[in-house]
């Protein structure tokens, strides 16, 4: 069996053996995440966050305007579809916009212009609208919208590159408007409705509040569809369609349908200039897809996968050898001082057998021991480590001739007599335990106790008082 400190000795191996293997694979983490990490510095991924593309933009646009949508709507002017006719105004204005991923940004939209509607004169009389008018002219003095902007997708023409940007947006702001009405169909002649300086009047029972503003505010929806044509890494075309609705009746002046929600939509196109360093890609045009498909098929990239994961087999390599064991005596090669020794050899930390010592053997006629005492410390009845080796031996003996022994247990003077009785039973009994649990029968072994008993040395001294604390061994 195994010495208490042969097995420390072998965990301290196994330890070592265990961290060395750690840290060897610690360091080819590390290392891997280094190189990985070096190589991302050197080339920005997909995943690279919003700071390594351009995501400020400033846009114009000019257009026209029409006082219907292609989804409908109120005809204020007109009696029958079909003989509601339109006339195109203009319409220009300024975007500037955030994008945040290759999905979505938010804009902040400003616009002016004017919208224009007239009745044709088969539409039926003139007096159906109020005040005889057939001709509307509303001036937008401004528009202004927060709007989302949803990108769509994106197409590719012959190079790896997006060239195509169809999107959505809605949004919600506000206007200022005055509508003019003629009594003519072609703007001219008498004007039948314009607010303008009057905007604020009203009558509250017998007060009059006069007006003063030029403009009525309202609220307003755009919701439109676009495309963008990538000119360079800078300008893109902008070409779209938005329905504007509003929760104005009067967007026209007064009119036949009362209470109605009236709207407009207007056609437009303009430059966008995408804002920063012109070494970034911008994010509006972005295919994450694409770049990681371009990522993956960079020669320079695979080289480098692939030194890596040269380094990495060297390293796993490298630690396999470490952990080889020939002999299998539980000690790696490369730190075995001994090799190939036979199977089941007890060795040391550096594999090499461990010589036990032969017991010491007396003829003491006093007390007839045939080993010498098993030693304890002061005031206990644990075994020493050092006389494991000792009680082995003596097992073995036992065993192989079936014979008995006898254990008598002593104690040094410190203490009562009967304190001392107790302690030395117990001492006795610690080693016919170990006995036991060594293969030994408990019928074989016989334990007593004697106390201050029978002494071998004086309790005067320390050093004697050492030798009496023990356990004599007879056969």
């Amino acid at each position: 069996m195994r010495t208490i400190k042969n097995f420390n000795n072998l965990k301290q191996k196994s330890m070592n053996y265990s961290t060395i293997k750690k840290t060897a694979v610690a360091a080819s983490l590390v290392a891997a995440l280094g190189f990985a990490e070096t190589a991302q510095a050197q080339t920005p991924t997909v995943f690279g966050g919003r700071s390594q593309y351009r995501t400020w933009s400033i846009g114009v646009q000019g257009g026209i305007t029409t006082p219907n949508t292609v989804i409908g709507g109120n005809n204020a002017f007109g009696q029958k579809v079909g003989y509601f006719q339109n006339k195109v105004g203009e319409y220009y204005g300024l975007t500037v916009r955030k994008q945040f991923s290759h999905l979505f940004g938010l804009e902040v939209e400003a616009n002016r212009g004017k919208i224009k509607t007239f009745n044709h004169n088969v539409s039926g009389p003139a007096s159906e609208n109020i005040g005889g008018a057939k001709s509307a002219q509303t001036d937008v003095n401004w528009a202004a919208s927060l709007n989302g902007v949803f990108q769509l997708g994106t197409i590719d023409f012959l190079r790896r590159e997006n060239a195509v940007n169809f999107y959505a947006k809605v949004g919600i702001g506000t206007f200022a408007y005055n509508p003019v009405q003629y009594l003519n169909n072609d703007f001219t002649g008498t004007v039948v409705y314009d607010n303008k300086g009057k905007v604020g009047e009203a009558v509250f029972g017998e007060r009059e509040f006069k007006g003063d503003r030029d403009y009525r505010l309202g609220m307003i929806v755009p919701v439109g569809v676009g495309a963008k044509f990538k000119l360079s890494e800078v300008v893109a075309l902008n070409l779209g369609y938005t329905m504007n609705f509003t929760d104005e009746a009067l967007l026209y002046g007064p009119n036949r349908h009362g209470d109605a929600k009236q709207r407009f939509s207007n056609v437009y196109g303009g430059l966008e200039f995408t804002l920063g360093s012109k070494d970034k890609q911008n994010l509006t045009f972005a295919n994450p897809a694409a770049t990681m498909y371009d990522e993956l098929r960079d020669p320079s990239l695979r080289n480098e996968v692939e030194a890596l994961k040269q380094r990495v087999s060297s390293l796993e390599g490298t630690v396999d050898a470490l952990g080889k064991d020939s002999d299998g005596d539980g000690v790696p090669d490369k730190f075995d001082k001994c090799p190939n020794t036979p199977a089941g050899t007890v060795v040391d930390g550096s594999g090499c057998p461990i010589k036990f010592p032969e017991p010491v053997v007396t003829n003491n006629a006093t007390t007839g021991a045939y080993y010498a005492p098993i030693q304890f410390e002061f005031d206990s009845s644990v075994l020493k480590t050092e006389s494991y080796s000792t009680l082995d031996k003596l097992a073995k003996e036992i065993r192989d001739a079936k014979s008995s022994v006898t254990l008598d247990g002593y104690a040094s003077s410190e203490g009562s007599e009967a304190y001392n009785v107790n302690l030395s039973k117990d001492r006795a009994n610690a080693v016919k335990q170990y006995l036991v649990n060594a293969g030994v029968s408990a019928s074989s072994i016989t334990a007593n106790g004697y106390g201050e008993a029978n002494p071998i040395a004086s309790n005067a001294t320390e050093a004697g008082r050492v030798q009496n604390r023990r356990v004599e061994i007879k056969k």
